[in-house]
């Protein structure tokens, strides 16, 4: 019986033409952010399972690829429960890893820490148009700065990015979860419910209103706490004056400093962005990983009318680790969905076009070869890209093979000079 040759449900094989693509947006990206002195880092793609389920992660933690125990601590017979049988899993973002990473080595490391780090993150979620059970994230951190100048870098960082790789017209939608914790908590939700409460508002893009009222009177909350509470969101949904209204509304219960906030940090990027994008405030905004514990943002494309990253202050996960209380705030590009949006524009990497095949006759004495690679060896310090391939029977399909591969000029050797 044969093999299967077709990928793992929700994964992909990446051809040639997309992993060009792949490299040179990958470049963008470290480049970019070095330039706003983020640095490279790298953590294992296993984790302690007991991390990845220590409820910071929201639904993401029922989509974990969890990992069986080895060799002799794998004992299936006595097992009781999972616990007994699983140790590690496959990590689901690259925060709970970075944390993770800062807790060991902190004393190495300057403060504050301007992270970059990119790599695969694995999710047994249904696959769809730019969602897969294995992707690519692109996180910055920033962990050690307590003041909102640590959002407003992640967002000048991130925007700068998609412009260079030529993105415009997009919107950086903003909230705080202090804001929506204090919508809440007015409307008359418990404390200890608010997690479930933010989980079924972020599907509000997906389900609208009735499905969020409809949903949080299944998870048992009183008509007149969802009444209230989706009245307030549905009040200033599309408001320009969104933030204003919900200042006014709840003036006896929020923070001055929480709106404060917000509006420091919308005014700063505006005065500062590179990029051609709006800032948005957003009060329906949650972001589903439940560490998020301040500020949260996301990148709304009008190409894919969805997500294509986001991020925000997470301040208490590095106490959960060290006890030490250390201000941490990320942003996640969207790198899988990016790469798509590029693909279905027909993105060409600047420079790829710039190709040529060496086409080597078989049967080309020693001496002739190496003189051709001597050549090509010279063509390539001068940087061009070139490439060596002997030649076959049928040029034609050969050289159609190539062009489909980004080569525009060829140059044949024979055995002996064509007369």
């Amino acid at each position: 019986m044969a093999l299967n040759k077709k990928p793992t449900t929700g994964m992909k094989d990446i051809l040639p033409e997309e992993m060009a693509i792949r490299d040179y947006v990958t470049g963008v990206i470290k480049d970019t952010y070095a330039g706003y002195g983020f640095t490279s880092i790298e953590t294992p793609c296993v984790e302690n399972i007991a991390n990845l389920t220590s409820k910071q992660g929201g639904d993401n933690e029922k989509l974990i690829f969890k990992i069986l125990k080895r060799g002799e601590k794998l004992n299936i017979n006595d097992a009781k429960e999972e616990l007994d049988l699983v140790d590690g899993g496959l990590r689901y973002d690259l925060t709970v890893p970075l944390v993770r990473f800062f807790s060991n080595n902190q004393a190495q490391l300057p403060t504050p820490f301007k992270a970059l780090q990119m790599g695969n993150v694995w999710r047994a979620d249904r696959p769809q148009r730019g969602r897969f059970r294995q992707f690519v994230q692109c996180d910055i951190d920033i962990l050690g700065e307590s003041d909102n100048l640590a959002e407003i870098e992640l967002i000048l960082a991130t925007t700068s990015t998609l412009g260079k790789l030529g993105f415009k017209g997009f919107e950086i939608r903003i909230n705080d979860r202090r804001l929506l914790k204090t919508m809440a908590l007015w409307a008359g939700f418990g404390e200890d419910k608010l997690d479930s409460v933010f989980i079924t508002v972020d599907k509000l893009d997906k389900i609208g209103f009735d499905g969020v009222r409809e949903e949080l009177l299944e998870n048992g909350f009183n008509r007149e706490t969802v009444d209230k509470y989706t009245g307030l969101l549905e009040k200033v949904v599309g408001n320009d004056n969104a933030l204003s209204v919900i200042i006014q509304e709840l003036s006896a219960l929020l923070d001055e400093a929480v709106s404060n906030n917000l509006k420091e940090i919308i005014s700063s990027v505006d005065s500062a962005k590179e990029a051609d994008f709006k800032m948005v405030f957003d009060p329906t905004l949650v972001r589903g990983m439940s560490y998020y514990t301040g500020t949260i943002f996301e990148i709304a494309m009008p190409e894919f009318g969805g997500s294509c990253g986001g991020g925000g202050r997470y301040d208490g996960m590095v106490e959960k680790f060290t006890g030490q209380s250390v201000p941490a705030c990320g942003f996640s590009i969207g790198f899988e969905r990016i790469i798509m949006l590029l693909l279905e524009k027909g993105f060409k990497v600047p420079g790829s076009n710039e190709r040529t095949a060496y086409l080597i006759e078989k049967g080309i004495s020693g001496e002739r070869l190496n003189e051709i690679l001597k050549k090509a060896s010279e063509e390539r310090k001068a940087g061009k890209k070139i490439l060596t391939v002997r030649m076959n029977k049928n040029k034609k399909f050969q050289k159609e093979q190539l062009a489909k591969a980004g080569y525009t000029e060829y140059e044949e050797f024979y055995r002996e000079a064509l007369k």
